[in-house]
């Protein structure tokens, strides 16, 4: 195992309501210095549910995406709250965004996006035995809900509306583990 390097400070650049920006100067263990910068964001991670409907539908949806200015297919996901733990966490955002809340409810894997600079970290949470619920949530319009059959997750990772790669792995590990439980 590798020795890691030691943070010699670490120094806020600039902050907003979203997007935490620190400079970390570092050594390595061979005596090389680096300056790094990452995204640090605020809270307690967030996460990306995957709820099924039965045992093959998944259920999806369509939400406006400010980074790519586009409706994006995607799974439900959220900030994980102070006081929350990811499994209860999960099941608040099934409720705000597609209406149903999950009697079942299993941690799948933790999934960093770009680990090289960014520090975030999103929990895929399997949500089933699905029932109807509802919450208001802080979505600015109601979102589109739709339904997915796993038998067709070769085709609908081509999607061009399906881009997140976080949706797209959660897709094909809840596809494992489903084939798994039968």
């Amino acid at each position: 195992m590798r020795q890691k390097p030691k943070i010699l400070n670490i120094k806020t650049i600039a902050r907003t309501r979203m997007f935490h920006i620190e400079k970390m100067d570092i050594e390595f263990h061979n005596g090389q210095r680096r300056e790094y910068e990452r995204l640090n964001p605020p809270g307690n991670g967030s996460v990306l549910v995957v709820p099924m409907l039965d045992a093959q539908t998944v259920l999806m949806i369509y939400e406006y995406s400010g980074g790519t200015d586009k409706y994006e297919l995607a799974l439900t996901k959220g900030r994980i709250d102070a006081g929350e733990t990811p499994l209860e966490a999960a099941n608040r955002e099934i409720i705000e965004e597609i209406g149903y809340g999950a009697q079942q409810l299993s941690f799948v894997k933790t999934l960093t996006i770009a680990p090289g600079y960014q520090s975030n970290f999103t929990h895929i949470i399997l949500a089933q035995d699905l029932y109807s619920a509802s919450a208001k949530g802080d979505e600015p319009e109601p979102l589109k809900v739709v339904e997915h059959k796993l038998s067709t997750l070769e085709t609908l990772v081509y999607n061009e509306d399906l881009t997140e790669a976080r949706s797209i792995a959660a897709l094909y590990m809840v596809r494992e583990i489903i084939k798994n439980q039968r």
